[in-house]
């Protein structure tokens, strides 16, 4: 009887447990709606602008970039770049429509743009389709430069390795890097695209010095809300420092923004 005893209550601590393992990898879905910036509503003439390419300015020249993360030195390669440039981008962009003071314009992904012009200049589509000429100029152009990198993790999981050792050393590295400050600097201007004049400047940080015991999931998890190449910041303190640095800097363009390019 003691030994069923023990049995049956064995059984059930595995129960619990994989029910407790459960929750941890249950699916969740989340919509990020800007709300974090704190700007306050807004109803009326928005300004026509476009986000144009990030640079990388962080380290010296080369094709990559060397950081000192956690006592190792971590090589960020030219492609890797691009994809946290591009990912900041597309994150700004987001961040700007949601502030609902802008007409932001496609400047991105032109590529597809042409591609449905040269349908309907084929005969593919019909008069409504996208005819040349009829795409609107932006008056304003935000541009930014990446000035500042120091995750507190390495954010690159697959160079590691693949397999479970190389999840194993990323976990570690996560579950260390979630104690670790984390920061992100970035240089912004807000150009008029008519007289190429600099009507604002400077400079936004993004700093997370608190424990994100998400870095442990993160290892095995997916790329969360980060946009482009940013999906290995997901769920770690650099991920937060990242979201503060574009949240800030769209707060700087909304404020910076002369009222007369508000006419939309």
């Amino acid at each position: 009887m003691y030994r069923k005893f023990l049995f049956l209550f064995a059984i059930l601590l595995l129960a619990a447990s994989w029910g407790c393992m459960e929750s941890m990898v249950k699916p969740e879905a989340k919509t990020d709606t800007g709300e974090e910036m704190g700007l306050p509503p807004y109803v009326g003439p928005r300004a026509r602008v476009a986000v144009a390419d990030f640079e990388w300015k962080v380290g010296g020249k080369g094709s990559s970039t060397k950081m000192s993360i956690g006592g190792q030195t971590i090589e960020v390669s030219h492609s890797e770049q691009s994809g946290y440039t591009t990912g900041l981008r597309d994150m700004l962009t987001t961040a700007m429509v949601q502030s609902k003071r802008y007409r932001v314009l496609e400047r991105q992904n032109l590529g597809s743009l042409k591609q449905e012009m040269a349908l309907g200049n084929s005969g593919y589509t019909d008069k409504s389709g996208i005819q040349k000429g009829a795409i609107k100029g932006a008056d304003l152009l935000v541009m930014g430069a990446v000035t500042g990198w120091e995750p507190g993790t390495s954010g690159g999981g697959g160079s590691f390795g693949g397999g479970m050792l190389g999840k194993a050393t990323a976990l570690f590295g996560a579950a260390r890097g979630a104690f670790k400050k984390s920061s992100m600097a970035m240089d912004l201007r807000i150009v008029d695209t008519h007289t190429s004049e600099v009507l604002a400047a400077t400079r936004v940080e993004g700093i997370a010095k608190d424990v994100a015991l998400g870095g442990f999931l993160g290892a095995f998890g997916g790329s969360g809300g980060m946009a482009g190449g940013l999906g290995g910041y997901a769920k770690t303190p650099m991920e937060k420092a990242i979201r503060t640095c574009l949240y800030n800097a769209t707060k700087y363009i909304v404020e910076n923004t002369p009222q007369q390019y508000m006419k939309y």
